[in-house]
């Protein structure tokens, strides 16, 4: 992270804390790659676990993955949705993004009823291209959390984003517990760990985010040192 992200990073967190309401839907989208291998990969993504942070990890040169869609919210996790034709992984791109958006997301939103929904994305390329950027304004209006959207998502930030501080990492502890020897295993046992996870889980993790934003408020934009979920009830 650069120190030009730090003002950007207050601002978005001020914004967001001012107009979504702690009853609100947020649904906090991103993709990951899962590697066969046992191996878990998202770009630029960085995490604390409980061995040595600076061991070496290796997996093989051109691995069998999946790619997985997910979005976190307080009710509920949407997902998988796997990037594939013919059944085999892609690339993300914004074709394929839409389609997923249309056939897989928007579907499944009549779930929230009369709630207000917020969606957020990253700045990928795949995720903010004029194509891309289309259907989620008309999906979410005035409600589009990303670089070019109602609120401006700030760059470098996978400690504001439920994915990314809480959904790969925990899964991925999971699904490998389950040792996929295919494709479609390791799929299965994707969508199961999903499936299972508590609703009880989820809104604690969302009631993390909205602390996450107050804490990086305080700590001027910089990177969060350490958040721990809190059971005490959160700030507004």
């Amino acid at each position: 992270m650069k120190e030009c992200d730090w003002p950007n990073r207050k601002k978005c967190c001020e914004i967001l804390l001012e107009n979504i309401a702690p009853d609100d839907v947020v649904l906090s989208s991103d993709e990951a790659h899962f590697h066969l291998s046992g191996c878990f990969n998202k770009q630029n993504f960085r995490y604390w676990a409980e061995s040595n942070p600076r061991q070496k990890h290796e997996r093989p040169l051109h691995s069998e993955h999946v790619t997985v869609w997910c979005a976190v919210s307080h009710l509920a996790v949407i997902g998988a949705y796997f990037f594939e034709e013919n059944n085999e992984t892609v690339t993300v791109n914004s074709q394929r993004y839409v389609h997923m958006l249309r056939s897989f997301l928007q579907p499944q939103l009549h779930q929230f009823g009369q709630s207000e929904v917020w969606f957020q994305q990253d700045g990928a390329t795949a995720h903010t291209s004029k194509l891309s950027m289309e259907l989620p304004t008309q999906m979410f209006p005035s409600r589009l959390i990303c670089i070019r959207g109602d609120i401006p998502w700030p760059a470098r930030s996978p400690d504001l984003a439920a994915c990314d501080f809480f959904l790969w990492d925990y899964l991925k502890a999971k699904v490998y517990t389950h040792k996929p020897k295919t494709l479609d295993e390791l799929k299965d046992a994707i969508r199961l760990e999903i499936a299972a996870i508590p609703p009880a889980m989820v809104e604690k993790v969302m009631l993390n985010f909205r602390e996450r934003l107050h804490k990086c408020i305080e700590n001027e934009g910089k990177h969060l040192d350490d958040i721990i979920f809190r059971t005490r009830k959160p700030r507004n």
